[in-house]
């Protein structure tokens, strides 16, 4: 019987040897990546294109006008028409932090239509959560994801105002 008190019991779940407890995050290597400066990895595509070879997301957020449809893994739904911000901020900020919070341990995908606008948008929102400055954060995602995130001025100042302190 294993004793959970015990730090050298193997089968203790803060043992970060034992390969049953390692992350399950992407492959560094996977297409779409955004490496954020905690060495979180998320992944960001467009809807519209077939999903990439290679393992599926543990957790998708999709930022699209609707529920998207045939999505065979947890996921949550972040109501935001294309070009424009997101229907409820509060809720797409809540939904920020859970994919942040996840991608320390599992496959995070993001993802709209085109995987550029809205989703350059939420990463760029989750970078300023992993301690990019506001301010700098579209530039953060533009190197390190694509250079066409973000596609509107007002996505950007939504970046800009998400590094603020909510009332």
């Amino acid at each position: 019987m294993t004793d959970p008190t015990d730090p050298t019991d193997p089968a203790d779940p803060g043992d970060t040897t034992d390969p049953a407890h390692q992350p399950d995050t992407w492959d560094p290597t996977t297409p779409g990546l955004l490496r954020l400066p905690s060495g979180r990895l998320l992944r960001g595509r467009g809807l519209s294109r077939p999903l990439p070879p290679g393992p599926q997301p543990a957790f998708g957020l999709y930022l699209v006008g609707r529920p998207p449809q045939g999505v065979g893994w947890p996921h949550r739904w972040v109501r935001w028409p294309d070009f424009r911000l997101p229907a409820d901020r509060a809720d797409a900020a809540d939904a920020f932090r859970e994919a942040w919070e996840r991608a320390a341990t599992e496959r995070v995908e993001l993802a709209c239509a085109g995987g550029r606008g809205r989703t350059g948008t939420a990463l760029a929102c989750i970078a300023v959560l992993d301690g990019v400055p506001a301010a700098e954060a579209v530039d953060y995602v533009r190197e390190h994801y694509s250079r066409h995130a973000v596609e509107t001025p007002w996505q950007r100042k939504f970046v800009e105002r998400s590094g603020q302190p909510r009332a």
